[in-house]
């Protein structure tokens, strides 16, 4: 008879509760001024923060009780459920426009950005529906397809407000489950190929995005627009050094490097840090990957794999685009790097993802 551990992975929880805490230290020391300036209160993003840890810590621990196969029941009504809040982000006088992009609902400064919750809604999902279907999988059109229109019209949603850099954490996620789930490799050749032309026209369509290629390219070619972002991140994590300038001692976020506390704040985490502190926190965030990698290994069915699978993959890409931007590697996309930057939506679900990724490990 299998026996099952019947206690969370611990070593996954302290190192989210680690990253947790670096990120409430480094949103205060990140946006200390920006809030001053703004709100006369020092404290204010912070406060926040904290009210959204506290949430999400406490549905973290709620959902870690619940057995993962619970969702499985609720998987389609809570993806009908994030559909309905996509499209009424896109009615004008519904949805807020923040940044040129209207993607979140709400009343004064509390609002929630549904195309978060929709990642997870995906995730469920998919898990759900491939685990049922896996034989289909090897079959472009009764497996794949119909696995993937999901993605779509999602992404479609998505697009229209526009915010491609959650898009492509949506797709990108998605396809990592698909293809653990089974699909062939040829067909994502095929799908790979027509994804990359799709994106391309969504470059060329949009000027704006067309700017941020061109600034990738060469950003002191407009240094006060477009490519003012990325050059005052790098003006961050380079002067940063080995050491840093210490805890707090930031120069960029002086109202150079806009909205520090958000999609760029491991700039502020390699100034003040240097390399040495970013490391560190690379090497957390390497940690907690290979705990959810191996919960996903051991999970004792496909749909506990393929949930431990999206969810690790959903932080992991995450990650990565978010680094990629910061340091210049790829365009300026909107991407928060999880547990660490500034904002509601994202750091609820990330934990409630992680309590779900600790029920797996119980199982395990």
């Amino acid at each position: 008879m299998r026996k099952y551990r019947q206690s969370p992975d611990l070593f996954l929880l302290v190192t989210t509760f680690v990253l947790l805490a670096i990120g409430l230290m480094m949103v205060y020391s990140a946006s200390a001024v920006l809030a001053a300036n703004r709100f006369g209160d020092s404290l204010y993003f912070l406060k926040r923060q904290l009210l959204f840890a506290a949430v999400g810590v406490g549905l973290m621990f709620a959902v870690m009780r619940i057995d993962y196969h619970f969702w499985r029941s609720w998987a389609k009504i809570g993806l009908a459920g994030c559909y309905v809040l996509l499209a009424l982000v896109l009615i004008p006088g519904v949805g807020l426009v923040r940044g040129g992009a209207s993607s979140w609902l709400g009343v004064g400064a509390f609002s929630i950005q549904p195309s978060e919750f929709m990642k997870v809604a995906l995730i469920l999902f998919l898990a759900k529906y491939l685990s049922e279907h896996q034989s289909n999988l090897p079959s472009f059109k009764k497996g794949l397809i119909p696995s993937f229109m999901p993605v779509l019209l999602a992404f479609g949603l998505i697009m229209l407000q526009p915010d491609l850099g959650t898009g492509m954490v949506l797709v990108l996620t998605c396809l990592i489950m698909i293809f653990i789930a089974g699909a062939r490799i040829k067909h994502f050749a095929i799908m790979g190929a027509i994804g990359v032309l799709g994106v391309v026209g969504l470059i060329l369509s949009a000027p704006y995005r067309m700017k941020r290629l061109t600034s990738f390219v060469d950003p002191w070619q407009d240094p006060k627009g477009s490519g003012f972002q990325i050059i005052q991140s790098l003006l961050a994590i380079g002067p940063g050094g080995l050491l840093g300038f210490g805890l707090g001692q930031s120069r960029q976020k002086y109202q150079y490097l806009p909205e520090p506390q958000t999609d760029f704040i491991f700039s502020i985490v390699a100034e003040e840090l240097g390399f040495i502190g970013a490391a560190m926190v690379l090497l957390l965030f390497c940690l907690l990957l290979w705990r959810g990698i191996l919960i996903a290994i051991k999970a004792p069915d496909l749909f506990g794999t393929l949930l431990a699978v999206g969810i690790t993959g959903m932080i992991a890409i995450q990650i990565m685009i978010n680094i990629a931007v910061v340091t210049g590697l790829i365009p300026v996309t909107g991407i928060t790097l999880p547990f660490l930057s500034y904002g509601g939506s994202s750091l609820t679900l990330m934990l409630v993802s992680i309590g779900i990724l600790l029920n797996v490990s119980k199982n395990a």
